[in-house]
């Protein structure tokens, strides 16, 4: 089944934004909904999203969106950083009409989310850091997967994107019991041909250099106020689930659920039904 019948129901437009450009959005649900800001990965794209949008859409404004440097927004060549991003963001919801909302991050989106909750807290209501990057990674395992994805991105750099390489990033997000019915064709194709963009070539660059300098950028963790969950997987790429731990006794209003359906690093499209259940019940509180 194709992923764009998930996103039947939502509406795909495009948002100026007075520094970033425009932005890629994705929107279902009422506009007077407690709205959830759903962020992608480094890398990634809103489709990331595509089996939460319209499922949750009945109690929530639901919005996912391209950061700017990736997918379908603007190409901008420029420092990138979780705190950059997090500016993008507020932009976006003045943009959008939004004063506060939810914020539900994956990865990069994680990160951002938490610069967001601690440099803006009065725009953030609750918080999911969903397998989000940014905590101290704490095990030798973890450190080797970062050590990974640093070498992948840097071959990767000025050579042109095959089908196979980018099929192989995708399966490192994705648990191996998944593969078989989550890495499909079109999801290949989808990211290959958003990587192959004229525009990318010189800007994508520019966004993995964040990965060699995430130490630099560290969630104060102590300075999230806000409701936060840590959604975990047992098999969490890079930040694994002892490190999820350890971060989660730090932030002073945070909890922890650890995924019971296998999963890596894209929980919220390797396992929807639980990932929509257990959003739906902790941003509905």
């Amino acid at each position: 089944m194709s992923l764009w019948l998930d996103f039947v129901g939502s509406t795909i437009r495009y948002v100026d934004t007075p520094t970033f450009g425009r932005i890629r959005v994705a929107e279902a649900g009422a506009p007077d909904a407690p709205a959830i800001l759903f962020q992608h990965g480094i890398g990634g794209h809103l489709e990331a999203y595509c089996k939460n949008l319209v499922a949750l859409s009945n109690q929530f404004r639901c919005i996912a969106f391209d950061y700017v440097g990736h997918a379908m927004s603007n190409r901008k060549a420029m420092e990138y950083t979780p705190i950059v991003l997090a500016e993008q963001v507020v932009e976006l919801m003045d943009a959008l009409g939004i004063a506060k909302a939810h914020l539900s991050g994956e990865s990069l989106g994680g990160w951002v989310s938490g610069f967001l909750a601690v440099n803006h807290p009065d725009r953030v209501d609750r918080l999911m850091l969903n397998t989000g990057a940014g905590i101290p990674i704490v095990s030798e395992k973890g450190r080797a997967d970062l050590v990974d994805l640093m070498e992948r991105s840097k071959k990767a750099a000025g050579v042109a994107p095959t089908f196979e390489a980018v099929k192989h990033r995708i399966e490192w997000l994705i648990h191996p019991s998944n593969h078989r019915r989550l890495v499909t064709d079109e999801l290949v194709e989808l990211r290959l041909q958003y990587y192959l963009m004229p525009e990318g070539r010189d800007v994508t660059p520019q966004v993995n250099r964040m990965l060699p300098r995430h130490d630099e950028f560290l969630l104060p963790l102590e300075r999230i106020r806000h409701p936060t969950m840590l959604l975990w997987t047992r098999d969490n790429p890079i930040h694994d689930l002892e490190c999820a731990q350890a971060a989660v006794k730090r932030i002073p209003n945070g909890s922890l659920y650890v995924m019971e359906a296998d999963g890596a690093h894209w929980p919220q499209y390797e396992a929807p039904e639980e990932f929509n259940r257990v959003a739906r019940a902790f941003f509905g509180r």
